[in-house]
C-alpha cells in the first residue's frame, strides 16, 4: 500500500497541470517582467464555472429518479459540513493565531466555503486517470460556497453587538479607537481589495494603519440591507454562471445526445487546455500571496497547511459514513471531490462578500492563507494524498 501511495504521489506531482502551476509560482521567485492580463483570468474562470456546470448539468440528466432522496441528503449534509467547518476553522485560528478577531472571522468564513479552482483542478486530475465522479458533484460546488459567507457574517455580526470600533478591532486588543469613522476605514479598505487582486505590493493590513483622527465624526454609512448581502452571497457571478451552466447542460442533454455535441467540444474537449493556462496564473498568483503571512506570525502558516488536511480527511470520513448508512453509492472520484470541497478555501465568493460587508477586515491575510498556502498544497499534495486515503478507507470498510 505504502508503494502504490508513493507512486500515485509522485505520478501527480508531474501531470501538465501541476507543471503549469509551478512555472507560475516560479515566475514571480525569478522576477520575471510577466504580468497575467487580468481581463484573460477573468475569461478563464467564466470558461471553466460554466464548463463544470455543463458537464454536471449534463450528467444530471442521467440520473435515475429513485436517487434522487439520497442525492438531496447529501447536497443538505455537504451544506451543514462546511458551516461546521467555517466556525471550527474560527475555533482553531483563536487558539493558534494572535490575529485580530475579525481578521480569525474572515479567515473562517474563506475556508468555511470552497474553491473552484481547486475542484476544476481536481476534476481534471479525475478525468486525467479516468476516475468516475457522481453528477451532481458541480451542485455541491455551488451549495457549498454558500455556508462560508455565513460563517463570516454571523460571526462579525457578534463582534459587532460586543463593541467592535469601525477599524474592526475590539477593545481588548491594541489601537482600539471608538470614535474612528467607518466611512474612512471603507475608503481605505476598498483601495486595498483593489490591491490584492492584481498582486500590488501596496497590500495593507488594516490594524497597522491610522484611518481617522480622534475628532472626525464623518457619518458612518448604513450597513448593507439583508436584502443585499442576500443577492450578494446567493446571486454573486460566480455562482450564477455555475447554477447557469448547470441548467443548460441539463437542458440541452434532455433533448438528446445530438444538442451537445457541438458543446461538448468546447465545454468538454478543450477543458484540459483551458484549466492548464488557468493554473499558470493561479501559481503566480498563490508565489505573490506569500509574501502577506509575514504580517500573520506563524500561526496563520500552520492552519494554512493544517486546515485542508484535517477538514478534508474529515469529509472523506462524513460521506463515508454517510454511504454505510443509508446505502448511497459514490464514485470513487466524488470521495475525492467531497474532500477537496472541505479542505479547500474560497478566494471568490467570500472575498467579494467580505468588500461589501465587512470593509473592516484585512483583505491580504484571508488570500494569503487560501491561496498562497492552502490552495497551493491541494493542487500539489493534497489531492493525491485524499486519493489515497478515500482508496484505502474504501477498501478497509467497504460499503456493503
Amino acid at each position: 500500500m505504502l508503494f502504490e501511495f508513493w507512486h500515485n504521489f509522485t505520478h501527480n506531482l508531474f501531470r501538465p497541470l501541476l507543471l503549469f502551476f509551478y512555472m507560475g509560482f516560479l515566475i514571480p521567485l525569478l522576477r520575471i517582467q510577466f504580468e497575467f492580463p487580468y481581463v484573460l483570468y477573468q475569461g478563464l474562470t467564466l470558461y471553466l464555472l460554466l464548463a463544470i456546470g455543463w458537464r454536471g448539468g449534463e450528467e444530471l440528466a442521467t440520473i435515475d429518479a429513485s436517487s434522487i432522496g439520497g442525492v438531496l441528503g447529501f447536497i443538505v449534509l455537504g451544506f451543514v459540513t462546511n458551516l461546521l467547518i467555517g466556525f471550527a476553522a474560527y475555533w482553531l485560528l483563536s487558539r493558534m493565531t494572535k490575529m485580530r478577531r475579525i481578521d480569525r472571522a474572515t479567515v473562517a468564513g474563506y475556508y468555511g466555503s470552497d474553491s473552484a479552482g481547486t475542484f476544476a483542478t481536481c476534476l481534471g486530475v479525475l478525468v486525467t486517470l479516468d476516475i468516475a465522479v457522481d453528477a451532481y458533484m458541480p451542485v455541491m460546488l455551488a451549495v457549498m460556497e454558500i455556508p462560508g459567507c455565513i460563517v463570516a457574517l454571523v460571526l462579525v455580526a457578534r463582534l459587532r453587538a460586543r463593541g467592535m470600533d469601525a477599524q474592526g478591532t475590539m477593545a481588548d486588543e491594541p489601537g482600539y479607537n471608538p470614535r474612528a469613522s467607518r466611512r474612512l476605514v471603507a475608503a481605505a479598505v476598498g483601495e486595498a481589495h483593489a490591491a490584492t487582486r492584481h498582486g500590488s505590493d501596496s497590500d495593507v493590513a488594516l490594524h497597522e494603519r491610522e484611518y481617522a483622527p480622534p475628532h472626525e465624526t464623518a457619518p458612518a454609512p448604513s450597513p448593507p440591507s439583508h436584502a443585499a448581502l442576500l443577492r450578494e452571497v446567493l446571486l454573486n457571478p460566480g455562482l450564477y454562471l455555475l447554477f447557469g451552466g448547470i441548467i443548460i447542460g441539463l437542458v440541452s442533454r434532455l433533448q438528446g445526445a445530438s444538442v451537445i455535441a457541438d458543446g461538448d467540444h468546447v465545454f468538454v474537449g478543450a477543458f484540459q487546455g483551458i484549466l492548464c493556462i488557468f493554473l499558470l496564473e493561479m501559481g503566480m498568483t498563490a508565489s505573490r500571496k506569500l509574501k502577506d503571512l509575514r504580517t500573520a506570525g506563524r500561526g496563520l502558516i500552520a492552519f494554512g497547511l493544517l486546515a485542508p488536511n484535517v477538514f478534508a480527511l474529515s469529509g472523506i470520513l462524513i460521506i463515508h459514513t454517510y454511504s454505510q448508512v443509508t446505502g448511497t453509492h459514490f464514485e470513487a472520484g466524488s470521495y475525492v471531490l467531497f474532500a477537496v470541497l472541505c479542505g479547500a478555501a474560497s478566494y471568490i465568493a467570500v472575498p467579494a462578500v467580505q468588500r461589501m460587508a465587512i470593509p473592516e477586515a484585512s483583505p491580504t491575510l484571508p488570500l494569503a492563507a487560501s491561496l498562497g498556502l492552502t490552495f497551493s498544497y491541494n493542487v500539489t499534495i493534497g489531492i493525491p494524498l485524499y486519493l489515497q486515503v478515500a482508496k484505502s478507507i474504501n477498501a478497509w470498510f467497504p460499503v456493503s
